[in-house]
């Protein structure tokens, strides 16, 4: 299975240097507002339109690169960042540096990728992808010639981040979307019904038990409406059933934790062959009852069974569920944020009378509200 094993990264807004973080199956990711955790996800998004092309895009819609650069680009006028992907043959490694440029903007000053074979010694040898380019050269380079190009680029396309915050009426989550539009759910939920729709069709036993955990949170619900409609029959909205009723309902007529619960459930239940190879989440828990936090932990812990999880929480109660040693805590030191995974040798003695979530709340572990 593909691990995100390593990263590191530098100048990227609040992160002026985090070298050698160590990522395991299920990282959760705790700090006081401000440390720096919307800013690790904010990284991972950009990964994200990068790998479709539109780098220039997400740039100009996070302020441009003055606001991406740490401190700006007179203090920082580059990034740079390493990622390395661990599988059963080796070690790849994506490496790149984007530099402050014209129109306030970032440009690639170096791009390369490489592999290290498992049981080889001696340093890899480097693919360089240029320099000077806008948009990412893993989408240019002829891939077909090099393979480790199109497995460092297929990885980091497989890799998605995901924030179920809006549900206004205006929501995507509440929209209509294209029944056919069901290859992986989106960011933001928008494609929904679509993907419920899809998991019924081909994979029944896992549609009931998906089912059967959102019941757990929303006991009133039956079954949802998957049926298309409009023309050409190919429109689904979020429909649904009650107990016990005929009348269907619409995805309205949802509360804002119950939808955001369906969203999680099915991003998290997929089948293996479905799931990203890395999933970020920011603050699953919005919204949510406190019972239903227990589910969502367990939902967390088996999908991280068959692929990678960053979770990005700020809920002491959902920490309560995860090992120490699962915790990256996000802090400020000297006006940049810096990440470490707890000790649980240092804690062994808090955790006989306490629980992770009870450390957090009393300020007795890192990550919480700090004064600089």
């Amino acid at each position: 299975m593909l691990r995100l094993r390593r990263m590191s990264l530098a100048g990227f807004k609040s992160i002026r240097e985090t070298t050698d973080m160590e990522l395991g199956p299920l990282n959760v990711l705790i700090g006081a507002n401000g440390a720096g955790k919307s800013n690790l996800v904010g990284f991972f998004r950009m990964l994200n339109f990068m790998m479709t092309g539109a780098l220039q895009d997400s740039i100009g819609r996070s302020g441009r690169a003055q606001s991406l650069l740490h401190y700006g680009p007179k203090v920082t006028p580059q990034l740079t960042a390493t990622l390395e992907m661990e599988t059963e043959k080796g070690l790849n490694r994506y490496e790149c540096r984007m530099a402050y440029a014209a129109e306030d903007t970032l440009i690639f000053t170096d791009e390369r990728v490489s592999f290290h074979p498992t049981g080889v010694s001696g340093p890899p040898h480097p693919i360089i992808l240029g320099a000077g380019h806008r948009e990412t050269a893993l989408r240019q380079v002829d891939a077909e010639a090099r393979p480790t190009v199109r497995f460092v680029a297929g990885a980091l396309s497989r890799l998605r981040v995901y924030q179920f915050h809006d549900t206004s009426d205006e929501s995507r989550l509440r929209a209509t979307c294209d029944v056919d539009d069901s290859r992986f759910l989106y960011s933001n939920g928008g494609n929904l019904a679509a993907m419920l729709h899809r998991l019924r069709d081909e994979h029944r036993q896992r549609y009931d038990r998906l089912l059967g955990t959102v019941r757990l949170v929303a006991p009133f619900l039956d079954d949802f409406v998957l049926e298309p409609t409009g023309n050409g029959r190919k429109w689904l909205s979020l429909r649904w059933r009650g107990r016990g009723a005929e009348y269907e309902f619409g995805p309205h007529q949802l509360s804002d934790g119950t939808l955001r619960f369906m969203a999680l459930a099915t991003l998290l239940l997929q089948p293996a062959d479905w799931l990203p190879s890395l999933i970020v989440i920011d603050e699953p828990e919005l919204g949510l009852h406190p019972v239903a936090l227990a589910t969502l932990a367990e939902m967390l812990r088996e999908a991280a069974q068959d692929t990678q999880l960053l979770v990005a929480t700020q809920s002491a109660a959902l920490v309560d569920f995860f090992e120490p040693a699962e915790i990256i805590v996000a802090e400020r030191e000297n006006g940049a944020s810096v990440f470490r995974r707890l000790d649980e040798a240092k804690l062994k003695e808090w955790l006989d009378d306490y629980s992770l979530g009870d450390l957090w709340r009393r300020n007795l572990i890192a990550g919480g509200p700090t004064h600089e």
